[in-house]
């Protein structure tokens, strides 16, 4: 990992060096290639260090203020390690995502299944006009209908797009 420290009205002594890349150690094992870049600043009562890890085009940030100096780098270390590991945990659960959707496409390749629920979507309905019914599923081309409640009639109604791809159509309940 490339460290670059900076102290600012400090000056940045051997032993303040060691302690940040000992602690930087702790987020070098999240990743291969990364750069810090650390600023150690004095203020009348408060210490404050500042640090930003660039690793895999993300670009992690930490600031924190104490009356001990190694008390700020040793604060802005848990933050810097939760948002790597939050972000890490994001990515693995999209991967894992990705491959169950390869899994369902496999599985619908693999056997037919008929008459079954196979997935479920939940979403918000809301009151509107079907003439905002339409706008709103404009806005949302890759979905070709919308439930929602007419508010001149208070029913559940369904717009949707006809197979013309210009058009739509409406979906009343009778009673």
């Amino acid at each position: 990992m490339e460290i670059k420290i900076v102290g600012k009205e400090i000056t940045v002594t051997e032993a303040l060096r060691d302690y940040v890349e000992k602690k930087l150690e702790r987020v070098e094992k999240y990743f291969d290639d990364a750069t810090a870049d650390v600023t150690l600043k004095a203020n009348k009562n408060e210490q404050t260090a500042e640090i930003f890890v660039k690793a895999n085009g993300y670009t992690y940030m930490a600031a924190a203020e104490d009356k001990d100096l190694y008390a700020s780098i040793d604060r802005d270390m848990d933050i810097l390690e939760g948002q790597i590991r939050k972000e890490k945990t994001k990515r693995e659960k999209a991967q894992r995502d990705g491959s169950l959707r390869t899994m369902e496409a496999n599985l619908d390749t693999a056997q037919e299944i008929n008459n079954e629920i196979i997935k479920t979507s939940y979403y918000e309905i809301k009151p509107i006009t079907p003439e905002d019914a339409v706008l709103e599923l404009q806005a949302r081309p890759t979905h070709s209908f919308l439930t929602f409640i007419n508010v001149e009639t208070g029913k559940a109604n369904v717009i949707y797009t006809l197979k013309d791809g210009k058009n739509y159509g409406l979906i009343e309940p009778e009673a």
